[in-house]
């Protein structure tokens, strides 16, 4: 069985595996240009600092590093669905 910082590093791993995959996207629709580009471009601001209050929120009431990087995660996985459709 994983201990809990071997557990956390591997979610924190997967994570930024993910994420290089959304930030791969997300510059390729942001190179696109035009209105897509401007509303990726907006949601990406808006997404980060959502998560950044959640994040600082889940730590102020006691939350785990573990659940911080589940919520980003889940958030990872969702714009990876949505940016290749």
């Amino acid at each position: 069985m994983l201990s809990a910082w071997m557990k956390l590093a591997f979610t924190s791993a997967q994570a930024w595996q993910e994420a290089q995959t959304v930030m791969t996207l997300r510059m390729m629709r942001l190179a696109r240009g035009g209105a897509m580009a401007q509303t990726e471009a907006t949601r990406m601001v808006t997404e980060k600092s959502t998560a950044l209050v959640e994040a600082a929120m889940t730590v102020a009431t006691g939350g785990s590093a573990e659940k911080v990087v589940r919520g980003y995660r889940t958030r990872v996985r969702a714009n990876k669905r949505r940016l290749t459709r």
